[in-house]
């Protein structure tokens, strides 16, 4: 396993842009099992290592996938797929995994899907998909760590949901596409990846109204064709990039973003101190001498993301003044509380909220990243602590960063990828 160093304290400047969301990559991989002939065509697709997670998927299902790196294009060609089981052993890997269950109860009504790992029928996020496809004509069953689902042909039906589940507007969506009848989905998630989702299955020949509201009516249609999309920008590797020029008080300027995708980071950003200067494509933000403390709550969206959660956190830490953070989104989403404090943070935490007194600096200590954005998180608040951090299980990282270390790096970060056993540099990601 590899990890990073960060000898922090310096302010990053420059520019960095961002690449395709990884949050629409891989629902937008799970719709091109849709055509039955044809090739797809996704575009703008960062090198990561749940896209080739998701390609295995797919492969093991019977597609044909190309995956040029180099040039962020992937094609899917789903003509031959002929399995409708998704196995544990990829599906443990990520939660999105489950995304193949609309697909595969479109074109075959059956699917037989492992629970993602870490996940029981009846928690998050899964139930809310069951659910929606009981209400569409589907019998579930659930026999050795499996969810198996069969129909005799997936009806048009009103699916409620009970909060806004980002995943389950598009497994739903993806699925009433072929399904009989139209389909409308209430209190849909708003998220802009949906809308790509969406946008991508109306380039197919289906017919999405309402993506990007909370209610989404989907028409059903007979047959797919195979298309083309090019992804939209990842608005959380954007906003991890602008938290970390302002917590080390830099001047970083990130391309190639919407700006109206990250409203309420960049108005929490202004509240504690920092300058912006946005376009239409960009956003330029210099960070204060130091930040000050400012009240948070993550909600769907447009609500602050979740998924920032940790890396705004960071920037609390080090604010004058007493922050308040309110995750309401996600259960045991304060896992880098822990390290935080390793690092030097003063956090108290009851409940689904933490209250953060900002302390004049951080100091550097060995951090363990525990998810995606969390290991995020410990990397921003590395960038402004004193000495030296190693962060630790960087193959979460990995998962949701296309090489963020050599992004850092232009931006004058001294950080470095790390083998664990030899302490030798390593150039680039190696994914399992």
């Amino acid at each position: 396993m590899d990890k990073f160093t960060v000898r922090g304290g310096t302010p990053l400047r420059g520019e960095v842009s961002v690449t395709g969301a990884k949050n629409s990559v891989l629902p937008l991989m799970a719709a091109a099992l849709l055509p039955e002939s044809g090739t797809s065509v996704i575009r703008n697709v960062p090198d990561l290592a749940d896209v080739h997670t998701m390609a295995r998927v797919l492969m093991h299902l019977g597609a044909r996938v190309n995956f040029d790196t180099h040039n962020g294009v992937l094609e899917v060609n789903a003509s031959g797929v002929d399995k409708i089981e998704a196995p544990y052993d990829l599906v443990r890997k990520m939660r999105a995994s489950f995304l193949v269950m609309g697909p595969l109860l479109a074109r075959f009504g059956e699917a037989r899907v492992s629970l993602p790992g870490g996940c029981s029928l009846g928690q998050r996020p899964v139930h809310l998909h069951l659910r929606g496809f009981e209400r569409m004509g589907t019998q579930f069953s659930e026999d050795h760590g499996y969810i198996h689902g069969r129909s005799d042909g997936l009806r048009g039906q009103a699916v409620y949901f009970d909060r806004p589940s980002h995943t389950g507007t598009e497994n739903i969506m993806i699925g009433a596409s072929l399904a009989k009848g139209t389909t409308t989905v209430v209190n849909a998630a708003c998220d802009p990846e949906v809308d790509d989702v969406a946008c991508f299955l109306n380039n197919m020949g289906a017919r999405i109204t309402g993506s990007g509201t909370t209610q989404v009516r989907i028409e059903g249609v007979s047959s797919l064709r195979a298309a083309e999309i090019e992804v939209m920008p990842d608005r959380l590797e954007a906003g991890t990039y602008l938290l970390a020029g302002a917590i080390t008080g830099g001047d970083v300027r990130v391309n190639e973003c919407v700006p109206a995708h990250l409203e309420l980071v960049l108005e929490k950003l202004s509240e504690m101190g920092c300058e912006l200067t946005s376009t239409t494509a960009s956003v330029r933000v210099k960070g204060p001498e130091r930040l000050r403390a400012t009240d948070m709550t993550t909600y769907p969206y447009p609500g602050f993301p979740t998924d920032l959660q940790a890396a705004y956190m960071a920037l609390c830490c080090m604010a004058h003044g007493v922050s308040h953070v309110r995750e309401t989104v996600f259960e045991d989403r304060f896992t880098h509380v822990m390290e935080l404090t390793r690092l030097g943070a003063s956090i108290k935490v009851a409940g689904d909220e933490a209250s953060i007194r900002g302390v004049p600096e951080l100091s550097g200590a060995s951090v363990m990243a525990s998810d995606i954005r969390a290991g995020a998180g410990l990397v921003v608040a590395a960038l402004a602590a004193q000495n030296t951090t190693e962060v630790l299980r960087i193959y979460h990282i990995d998962r949701g960063y296309m090489q963020m270390e050599q992004r850092l790096s232009a931006l004058g970060a001294d950080i470095q990828r790390v083998d664990v056993e030899t302490g030798k540099r390593v150039e680039k990601p190696r994914f399992p």
